[in-house]
């Protein structure tokens, strides 16, 4: 009894500690099971968000890795020259995105008489000092290889920058829009020489010359085709909006140059060419040194037909944008009516390009011929027909002039690669583009000039076309009857 008196509140304080001890677990392990529970439900919540944000994110994802695919096949990947269809592709929307906005702001957003007033004004103040730099770009790079990602940054740079300059003005089409215009198209037609400089440093083993710019060319239509609809959406938030995206595009298109392999920059091997014929190399052995390197009159008579062809591109790229315009064509719009022929052209160049790789070992002298013709008989049925049936012979012109470029083109490329030597190769390439742009601004002064009068501009159409028949057509048949002029001189 007395033990039991002695140890009993000993037992009591241990007994209720024990009671707390087990109401204390008794309400851990209940919350830890409402936790459990509520853990559970979070995670399946988190995991259905994962789930929906794979989903939502497979097709941008499957679409990129779809594209890098497309860029790096064939060795592209491990030469760059994937790198080098990506730019472009870069370089191409933002300058359609610029394209849209400059459009709104100096054709569609005013009436006719005053659009074709300020388009004037703006081949005035852009095209005319082009003119005058444009042979001046390629020779001033030609003199720089060892900068040429810093020069295709540069551009992208610059065109951004200008990109901002132009979205204070573009609202009103002040005057200080133009300067600002003529900025971005030198930037951009430099861009376009060091390319043509660059493909030849990045050709895979198992990609020719021609399919390497047949990949370049083509990544930059699809680009050009996604950029113009996301421009005119932009365009719906404020007539600034274009701008701002082409200034991001060209941002990435900053970054993304120098990621170029360091070969863009070697110039190990290269001498400078001048687009002259054998002739002129005779008369330059005759007494006068030579101060650069020539090529072989296959490629002059080449080029000439493709200057005669781009000018042809730039003519109703102008002259058919005032003409829609003013005269619609069937019930459509003058809007409608444009976007048609935007969509024929850009499809003929489109398939000119696809067929263009296929036919690179075929005779380009032959191809080149051929599409001058072809050209000329388009431009000249126009002309006849041009009343009867507006809509089919102005569509049907416009897919023939893309298609006649870009096969020519590329033919012009596969000679240059095969009658050039490698040393001066590069160089011929940077030569011909200026020349070629040079030739698109002829044309588009041309346009601009005309009276809005169909079958008159059908006429002139044809009539450039004919000049490049006149020019190349037999020296181009005459070089393919030589099988090409292999033995250029190099000096």
């Amino acid at each position: 009894m007395g033990e039991l008196g002695h140890y009993g509140p000993v037992a009591a304080a241990r007994a209720s500690k024990m009671s707390k001890v087990s109401k204390t677990s008794g309400k851990s392990s209940r919350s830890s099971r409402a936790s459990t529970r509520g853990g559970d439900g979070h995670n399946r919540a988190r995991g259905a968000g994962r789930a929906v944000g794979r989903a939502l994110h497979r097709p941008f994802t499957g679409a990129a890795r779809g594209v890098r695919r497309a860029t790096h096949a064939h060795g592209a990947g491990e030469s760059g020259l994937g790198k080098l269809i990506e730019l472009h592709a870069v370089n191409a929307a933002g300058d359609m995105m610029i394209t849209v906005a400059l459009a709104s702001t100096v054709f569609f957003a005013v009436p006719t008489n005053e659009a074709r007033g300020r388009v004037a004004l703006y081949l005035a103040v852009t095209m005319a000092p082009f003119a005058l730099l444009a042979p001046v770009v390629g020779p001033l790079l030609d003199r720089v290889p060892h900068g040429r990602r810093a020069a295709m940054a540069g551009s992208m740079l610059a065109r951004a920058l200008l990109a901002l300059t132009m979205s204070g003005a573009v609202a009103t089409g002040g005057l200080e829009l133009y300067p600002a215009a003529l900025g971005v198209l030198v930037a951009s037609k430099a861009y376009g020489v060091v390319r043509s400089a660059v493909v030849p440093r990045l050709l895979p083993p198992r990609i020719s010359l021609v399919k390497a710019n047949s990949r370049v060319t083509l990544a930059g239509l699809l680009a050009t085709g996604l950029a113009a609809p996301a421009g005119a959406g932009l365009h719906l938030i404020g007539p600034s909006w274009p701008l701002y995206g082409a200034c991001v595009v060209f941002a990435a298109g900053t970054a993304l140059s120098f990621t170029l392999p360091h070969k863009v920059d070697s110039a190990k091997g290269e001498g400078r060419a001048r687009l002259a014929s054998r002739d002129a190399a005779r008369q330059a052995d005759g007494g006068r040194k030579p101060g650069l390197r020539t090529v072989g009159p296959s490629v002059l008579h080449g080029l000439q037909a493709n200057a005669c062809l781009r000018a042809l591109s730039g003519f109703l790229t102008f002259f058919l944008a005032f003409l829609l315009r003013e005269h619609p064509l069937g019930g459509l719009g003058p809007a409608a009516s444009l976007g048609l022929v935007v969509v024929a052209a850009g499809t003929g160049n489109a398939l000119g390009t696809a067929v263009g790789a296929w036919l690179k070992a075929r005779g380009p002298e032959r191809i080149i011929a051929a599409m001058l013709g072809l050209a000329l008989c388009a431009t000249v049925l126009a002309a006849v027909f041009y009343q009867a049936v507006a809509v089919v012979v102005v569509t049907a012109a416009a897919a023939c002039a893309g298609l006649c470029q870009a096969l020519a083109k590329l033919s012009l490329d596969a000679m240059i690669q095969r009658d050039v030597p490698e040393e001066v190769r590069t160089s011929a390439f940077a030569r011909s583009e200026t020349a070629l742009q040079m030739s698109w601004v002829v044309g588009g002064a041309i346009g601009i000039s005309l009276p809005l009068v169909g079958t008159l501009g059908m006429a002139v159409a044809a009539g450039l076309v004919a000049v490049g028949v006149v020019l190349a057509v037999r020296g181009l048949l005459s070089a393919a009857r030589r099988g090409g002029t292999r033995s250029s001189r190099v000096a």
